[in-house]
């Protein structure tokens, strides 16, 4: 099952990322979310209401950054407890802006919660099959 988790949240933040620089479609397109940076920068803006927009571009590109390194450590199981609680930090940092940016109802139809709290389980996981973590724990990496 913890490699179903790695996966499914890796993808979850790689997908993100990838609508956030078009890769789904452009802005508009059925289900895009953002489709280019400017509106995800904007969506950004909303869910920070906090920040001067001045940081708003910088956030985004830190969380991005912070989504790619979660993402690429989770899908290969490098470090998975760290990145699993980081991740679920950062959905729950995500959810909670969410929550005050556009409501409530948004965060949880978007599963931001529930997948946050994947995240924290899997931080507290036993073993990871298939992972880099496993082969470094059995002394299999050459």
């Amino acid at each position: 099952m913890t490699i179903f988790a790695r996966l499914a949240l890796g993808l979850g933040f790689l997908s993100a990322v990838a609508d956030r620089f078009g890769l789904w479609g452009p802005p508009g397109a059925p289900n895009v979310a953002w489709g280019d940076w400017a509106h995800f920068v904007a969506y950004a803006g909303r869910i920070n209401p906090e920040l001067p927009p001045s940081l708003v571009p910088a956030v985004g590109a830190i969380a991005t950054a912070v989504e790619v390194t979660i993402a690429v450590a989770l899908i290969i199981g490098f470090e998975t407890r760290r990145a699993a609680l980081a991740g679920g930090v950062l959905l729950s940092l995500f959810a909670l802006g969410m929550t005050f940016g556009t409501g409530v109802k948004t965060a949880l139809d978007a599963s931001v919660f529930a997948a946050s709290a994947g995240a924290f389980l899997l931080s507290r996981a036993a073993t990871f099959p298939l992972s880099v973590d496993e082969r470094r724990r059995r002394g299999t990496m050459t």
